[in-house]
This record gives structure tokens, C-alpha cells and sequence, in this order.
């Protein structure tokens, strides 16, 4: 006698996308030596406004002060439904948490090398946001040149392969 087995229920993938935003002018300014993940200081209206995706790091940059990294010029907009309670201020100082290690190399490169911390991306990791920030070298206008250069040609190059 045969015995069925229970066949496994497929779990529901959602093609939901864990990038909240993404500064695609800091990869245009500057050259990013390497990427680090760090976690958010968040207030819970800010929270309800990353999911609702209402944020932006356009102009935003990244300081050390006293051996704590900070976040400054980001723009999370406040839902309507927010508290009342409360007043947003969509531009706060956010604090960043890192490894004490990561924060000692970052020390380092910004004080001996001259480079400078740009935010690249904000997205959701286990259900936590995280910021992706970059230890970058600001470019030249002639690297921006050589930079356009290169994306056109490549643009180029991907229309031509198409038509044939």
C-alpha cells in the first residue's frame, strides 16, 4: 500500500524591492573606494515614512563628530497621518551605527587620505533599515567628462547590438 506525502505548500515570493532610495549623483561626483552598511538612529514616524517610500538622499553627507557618524541633509518627509503629538522635522540629524573597527578605518581615510563619506543607498535588510555609505574621492570636471563619455558609448553600443 502506498502512502501519500504531503506535498509542500510554495512559499509566495513577493517581487517587492528592499531599496528604499538610491543617491545616483553620488556615484557621478565621486569615485567609491569601498561601501560600508550602517544602521539608522529612527524615530517611528520615520519608519512609517521609509516604508511608504517618502525619503531622499540627494543632498545629503554624512560627518564624524566626537567618534559618532552622523547623517545630515536627509529628507524623509512626514506622513499626514504622523502623530500629533509630535512635530517632524524631515531633515534632522540621524545618527549611524557602525562597528567600532569600520569606524576606525573610516577615521583614518578621512584624516590621512582626504577622503570624504557620501550616503550611496538606503534599503530594508531583515527588517531594518540600513544605509550604504561610501568612502569616496570627489572627481573632476574631466572625470565627469570621461564618465558621460563612457555611458553614452556604452548606450550606443547596447542600440547598435539591438538593431542587428
Amino acid at each position: 500500500m502506498r502512502t501519500l506525502m504531503p506535498t509542500k505548500k510554495k512559499k509566495s515570493t513577493k517581487a517587492t524591492s528592499s531599496t528604499i532610495a538610491l543617491n545616483k549623483k553620488a556615484r557621478f561626483d565621486y569615485f567609491i573606494e569601498d561601501t560600508f552598511e550602517a544602521g539608522l538612529v529612527l524615530e517611528g514616524w520615520e519608519v512609517k515614512s521609509l516604508r511608504a517610500g517618502r525619503v531622499q538622499l540627494k543632498e545629503s553627507y554624512v560627518i564624524i563628530q566626537n567618534n559618532e557618524v552622523w547623517l545630515l541633509g536627509a529628507h524623509i518627509s512626514a506622513l499626514p497621518s504622523a502623530s500629533t503629538h509630535i512635530t517632524p522635522d524631515p531633515t534632522r540629524t540621524r545618527k549611524l551605527l557602525l562597528h567600532r573597527r569600520e569606524l576606525d578605518r573610516l577615521i583614518g581615510a578621512i584624516d590621512r587620505q582626504g577622503y570624504t563619506i557620501v550616503p550611496i543607498a538606503m534599503y530594508w535588510h531583515r527588517g531594518r533599515a540600513k544605509l550604504e555609505i561610501g568612502l569616496a574621492k570627489g572627481k573632476k570636471q574631466h572625470d565627469k567628462r570621461a564618465s558621460i563619455k563612457a555611458r553614452d558609448w556604452e548606450r550606443e553600443k547596447h542600440r547598435v547590438l539591438k538593431t542587428r
